[in-house]
């Protein structure tokens, strides 16, 4: 089926569901991409850390048809039919991610924040970082495509790159040309330009804590989930605030974790001459990650707690964790900004970490035995 077909429907479909809704809100995040040569596992890896006004997430599977792949992904509570992936792979091996971005051209579009729909489309057709080149080509040869977005993209053939992408056109930074074999994006993209770099001491904490393990090649899920999802490291300041004592820190989006964190999610690609269909792992840690664990997510394994229940799409383990984000997060300061509970965090952070650990353990321990069937 044309792609642009499939596209364009999801679109109008998006439309109504705004204009019911009173408009979508887009949500900042900060991502990284590192390739296989610098990691422990030598396994490429995709990393969302998830900032958004929907605070109610799940995990789904959408079946395969006779023209599209399948996929898992990141939804929205209440997305019912899984229109809009926010972060997700398919059976092939293809993964893709967004964070919003500032500093691109100004928006064009009657609707706009189509990011996930455009990540749905491309979860369902894509195999490579290519064919995901050649869809962004084709949909906007028909028009604006109502994005303003840094797509990240991974493929089972180890290439990776991120799209800055507005509604006419998009610039490609290869994973491949970069020296370090790392790329970082925050809210703003390389091709906005100098100014309105939203997220720019996001970006900077995230290279600075990558670049502590880069050079040992000790990069795992691990660092991104457990150490970045959970760090109150301020690039400008030069130091992890949370080690400082504070009892209350200020929320003022400077912080990697933020009261509209709702999701910390690693996508950890196949290794050469795997099968990416039953290798490629989603680690998720859902709900405020700070205060939550991580999931092994698999294309035929999703855990029940991060399926959607009824009636209203909420996953289970989602609602316990922002349980906790509430009590994280308990009241607003003189500055009108939320404040950060550091003393509830560092209680209830190392009996998450506990968690995770034994998850990550379990989650590889199926891998492995996938690997030797």
């Amino acid at each position: 089926m044309d792609s642009r077909w499939l596209l364009t429907k999801a679109l109008l479909v998006c439309v109504a569901v705004q204009w019911l809704l009173g408009g979508i809100h887009a949500g900042a995040c900060t991502s990284a991409i590192v390739s296989g040569n610098v990691a422990r596992d030598g396994r490429m890896m995709m990393w969302k850390h998830r900032d958004s006004g929907h605070p109610d997430n799940f995990v789904g599977k959408v079946e395969a048809t006779d023209s599209t792949m399948a996929y898992v992904a990141l939804f929205n509570a209440g997305d019912t039919e899984m229109k809009e992936a926010w972060i997700g792979f398919n059976s092939a091996g293809f993964a893709i991610m967004n964070t919003a971005s500032y500093n691109l051209a100004p928006d064009t579009a009657a609707v706009k924040d189509r990011e996930g729909l455009v990540m749905s489309a491309a979860l369902r057709q894509c195999r490579s970082v290519a064919d995901f080149a050649a869809l962004l080509e084709r949909c906007m040869a028909d028009g604006a495509l109502g994005v303003q977005a840094n797509f990240g993209v991974t493929d089972s053939n180890g290439d990776a790159a991120y799209f800055e992408t507005s509604d006419h056109d998009f610039s490609c930074f290869p994973l491949s040309k970069e020296p370090t074999r790392l790329l970082v994006r925050s809210n703003y993209s390389y091709s906005g330009g100098e100014t309105d770099r939203l997220g720019e001491v996001r970006h900077d904490n995230a290279l600075h804590l990558i670049a502590e393990s880069l050079g040992r090649k000790m990069i795992t899920p691990e660092t991104f989930t457990e150490r970045m999802s959970r760090s109150f490291y301020h690039h400008g300041h030069g130091m992890d605030m949370a080690r400082r004592g504070f009892r209350l820190l200020t929320d003022r989006g400077e912080y990697i974790p933020r009261r509209s964190s709702c999701a910390s999610v690693v996508i950890e690609s196949a290794l050469p001459g795997e099968d990416a269909a039953s290798t490629t792992v989603m680690w998720v840690a859902i709900g405020f990650p700070a205060a939550s664990h991580v999931e092994a997510v698999t294309l035929d394994s999703i855990p029940p707690s991060l399926l959607p229940t009824a009636p209203r799409g909420h996953s289970r383990l989602c609602d316990e964790v922002n349980r906790r984000r509430q009590k994280a997060f308990p009241r607003k300061g003189k500055e009108g900004k939320w404040l950060v509970d550091m003393d509830y965090l560092r209680s209830v952070m190392p009996e998450c970490m506990e968690v995770s650990e034994e998850k990550y353990r379990e989650g590889r321990n199926r891998r492995d035995r996938k690997r030797c069937h």
